[in-house]
């Protein structure tokens, strides 16, 4: 029995000793995995990748746009006024005529003639007809010039004027038509909070556009010529709205250069001052925080920058660059805000479009 009991405690004994032996294993394994995932967390951390943009010299300009629709000036559709056979027809559908030409008589002596020089849109009738008072006739219409009616906002009301020079661009064709105010009333439509007014501009056409087409109405803001002009997403502000860029120091790090500010499409701004054409401005794109780097920060007071450079091609058009967040941050760099339309530093225009 001693015997028996001496082993039955050696195996207890063995057991226990394996069951703490695992216990251990499992804790060195759980601390290993957490390690292990700290320290990947860790290392994406402390880095700071920045962009670069490069300050060039173009020009410049903006402008308000609105959307609206083409609509005829002149049209006239020509009915019978009583019982009646058509006796002559002298248009056919799509001819042109003038003002004052024949179009169709009847048997009652009547006889129609154009009220203003057009294009024949509709002949409803035949020599022969017999017609009742009402029947449509003949339709003309005026499809070199028309006119297009779009609706300004309380906001941009004050930038628009009679007499004020605009294209208007067909949305189908694309065809661009110069034109300019004609009218505007000042009596509101309000849709909300929201006043509108409408403003109506004339427009000489050619073929391929037609009535009931969209259209957009530019209206020219400002504009300024040869001047410093550096993309948008590279500015920043202070809480005063005080713009401001990111300049390279020769020890590498980046110091903060107020900025005056001129004319901005909201793609491309006018630098005023602060800045050369051809000087290099940086943002932050990105930041993450490194074990590593922040330990050798802390001890000899350095910092790791990851450069994401944006070169131009030979004919000086910038490549796409976006960058997120907004506003300013802490230290040496800042994030900044969306963007991402592409130009060229010349001709560059923007506007702001309305419904």
């Amino acid at each position: 029995m001693s015997e028996t009991n001496g082993k039955r405690k050696n195996g207890k004994k063995k057991k226990r000793i394996l069951r703490r032996v695992l216990r251990i294993l499992i804790v060195l394994v759980l601390l290993a995995a957490v390690g292990i995932y700290a320290w990947a967390k860790l290392k994406d951390k402390y880095t700071v990748n920045y962009e670069e943009y490069t300050a060039t010299t173009g020009t410049i300009s903006n402008s308000l746009s609105f959307t609206g629709s083409l609509a005829l000036r002149d049209s006239a559709t020509y009915t019978a006024s009583g019982n009646a056979t058509v006796r002559n027809v002298y248009v056919s559908n799509g001819g042109k005529v003038r003002k004052g030409e024949k179009l169709v008589r009847l048997s009652n002596g009547t006889t129609f003639t154009a009220d203003f020089d057009g294009t024949v849109n509709l002949v409803s009738v035949s020599a022969g007809d017999e017609v009742v008072s009402g029947d449509t006739l003949v339709q003309i219409a005026d499809f070199e010039h028309m006119q297009v009616s779009f609706r300004v906002d309380e906001y941009d009301i004050g930038d628009v004027q009679v007499g004020e020079r605009c294209t208007v661009t067909a949305t189908a064709t694309e065809k661009v038509f110069e034109s300019s105010v004609e009218t505007i009333n000042y009596i509101s439509s309000s849709t909300g909070n929201v006043a509108y007014y409408t403003a109506t501009a004339y427009v000489d056409v050619d073929g391929d556009v037609y009535p009931g087409m969209q259209v957009t109405v530019t209206i020219p803001q400002e504009e300024a010529k040869d001047v410093v002009i550096l993309k948008a997403d590279a500015l920043s502000f202070t809480l005063e709205n005080q713009a401001f860029v990111y300049k390279m120091k020769e020890d590498e790090t980046l110091e903060e250069v107020t900025v005056e500010v001129g004319v901005s499409n909201g793609n491309y701004v006018e630098i005023k001052s602060g800045l050369a054409s051809g000087e290099t401005v940086y943002t932050v794109s990105e930041e993450t925080e490194d074990s590593l780097n922040s330990l050798l920060s802390g001890l000899f007071g350095q910092q790791q920058f990851n450069r994401q450079r944006n070169r131009q091609n030979e004919n000086g058009n910038w490549q796409n660059r976006q960058s997120s967040g907004d506003g300013r941050g802490g230290g040496d760099h800042f994030l900044q805000r969306n963007g991402g339309t592409q130009g060229d530093g010349a001709g560059l225009c923007a506007d702001r479009r309305r419904g």
